[in-house]
């Protein structure tokens, strides 16, 4: 696989299609009477997320709008995939049909498809095949071509696919970032991955891992902290492993602890990390700088030694269970959250025994926990020893039943403290309750009195610090009450 940085050449190149379909989408306004509008689409993780902001800041320098929400289709609809499980698949295919009648009406409306199931040629078939109607299908490592293959696409009016095999790295100065968070911003630091976990399509969609220079970095996380947001998440496929062939010797202990010096910004994120990468001068920093968010997210996938080199992990559950406690040892008030997958082809009785062990040893405050699915280009996926469904969602219960139980006192523990909660925003579904989370990233649901409110809308609170009293506690989350604004 080849990996190519990105020049300003390439960006000119870029700008100039960027030109070309502002004045297109201009005359399109002339003609119907209105500013074109776009929707993106999102499916999947924050990596897809951050590609998204990118993809709707494109669309905005090319003088589109944003969909308003109850209005008709989008004149262009991006739907930017996630091939990680199988139900991000089956809605996408499901969400597809409606747009047919919807481009029969509008002539202008281009249909875009891109990100990580088109790393899949299945799906790329299928949608050459049984939906002519899509205008354009690109993969992940094309994002920065976005502009470019628009154009071309609107140019030929006939499906375009463009399905590379080089790696790119382009900054994220590269593109106009379309940030949708007032509290925090995702910043990619590395791309792809070398891993190559059996169960696993990303190394095969996201490519290899690619880093991005330090100087770029820090240079965005100033901007970010001059525009105001108070928290960065980090991210990669496995941002322990940054650094790995660029030629300044940076490691990514070397990027957090810079953006723990930042002026500006009040916490620093990461996700996701791989045991066999994590240093404990990471856990250091974690401990060190008050900046430095408590939470470590570290997935274990499994408790068995055997199901981990057959997952190809290269670590042992003993490995795994040293860097957890060195974490717990050395960051108090903090909090451990995981992966775990159920049912993967061979998993014993007694395989999965050990699994519980090591839920019930390690307490893990939450767990993302899956039924494995089958993915197309796997090793996994052409295993014999595949379990019966019925054994799979048995056993998913009572990981379930343990799990939860850990999570609910997790919970438990932070009731009758006061932690500083960064506000994420008002609850959709509960008028007058409002979000956040705390330095540990436990989930905070609580009030802010009337009197506040009055003065204020719900979105002006979004992004500010305060400190909340934690009343109650929920299997997956906490209630409290406003104390104070911390940031005044």
């Amino acid at each position: 696989m080849t990996i190519i940085r990105l020049t300003d050449d390439d960006r000119k190149i870029q700008q100039e299609a960027i030109s070309e379909l502002r004045e297109y989408y201009g005359s399109v306004a002339l003609k119907k009477g209105s500013t074109p509008t776009f929707e993106v689409l999102t499916y999947g993780c924050q990596l897809n997320e951050a590609d998204s902001e990118k993809l709707s800041g494109m669309l905005l320098s090319m003088g589109l709008v944003p969909k308003p929400e109850n209005g008709p289709a989008a004149d262009v609809v991006v739907l930017n995939t996630c091939s990680v499980r199988e139900n991000a698949e089956d809605r996408l295919f499901g969400n597809l049909g409606p747009y047919k009648s919807a481009k029969q009406t509008n002539r202008d409306m281009m249909i875009v498809i891109c990100g990580c199931m088109m790393k899949v040629a299945e799906n790329v078939d299928r949608i050459r095949r049984s939906y002519p109607y899509v205008d354009l299908v690109f993969d992940p490592q094309q994002l920065y071509n976005f502009p470019v293959l628009l154009r071309d696409a609107i140019r030929k009016d006939k499906q375009l696919i463009n399905i590379g095999s080089v790696d790119y790295i382009a900054e994220d100065d590269f593109y106009d970032i379309d940030r949708k968070r007032r509290f925090r911003a995702l910043v990619p630091i590395m791309y792809g991955c070398n891993n190559f976990c059996t169960y696993c399509i990303v190394p095969y969609a996201r490519g290899r891992e690619r880093s991005r220079k330090f100087d770029s970095i820090i240079d965005e996380l100033r901007t970010i902290a001059d525009m105001g947001i108070k928290e960065v998440m980090l991210l990669g496929q496995n941002v322990n492993s940054y650094g790995k062939g660029n030629e300044d010797g940076k490691t990514f202990a070397d990027v957090f602890e810079a953006a723990c010096s930042i002026e500006g910004l009040n916490r620093v994120r990461f996700m996701s990390s791989h045991p066999k990468d994590l240093s404990k001068r990471v856990i250091d920093i974690m401990r060190d700088c008050p900046k430095a968010e408590k939470h470590l997210h570290l997935a274990m996938q499994s408790g068995s030694d055997r199901l981990l080199m057959k997952m190809n992990r290269p670590y042992t559950i003993k490995e795994f269970y040293d860097i957890a406690d060195y974490f717990r040892e050395q960051v108090p008030e903090s909090s451990l959250t995981t992966d775990i997958i159920v049912g993967f082809p061979g998993e014993t009785e007694e395989d999965f025994q050990d699994t519980l062990r090591a839920v019930e040893y390690l307490k893990f405050d939450s767990a993302f926990t899956f039924q494995y699915s089958k993915r197309p280009g796997t090793p996994a996926a052409s295993y014999e020893d595949q379990i019966p469904q019925d054994v799979v969602t048995e056993r998913f219960g009572r990981l379930l039943e343990i799990q939860n139980g850990l999570a609910y006192r997790s919970n438990q523990s932070k009731v009758g403290h006061s932690y500083e909660i960064l506000i994420e925003g008002q609850s959709r579904q509960q008028p007058g309750i409002f979000t956040g989370r705390t330095m540990s990233n436990h989930l905070v649901n609580f009030t802010i009195p009337e009197d506040i409110c009055s003065q204020n809308t719900g979105d002006d609170f979004e992004g500010r610090l305060a400190m909340v009293r934690i009343d109650s506690a929920r299997p997956y989350s906490v209630d409290g009450a406003f104390e104070r604004f911390t940031d005044v």
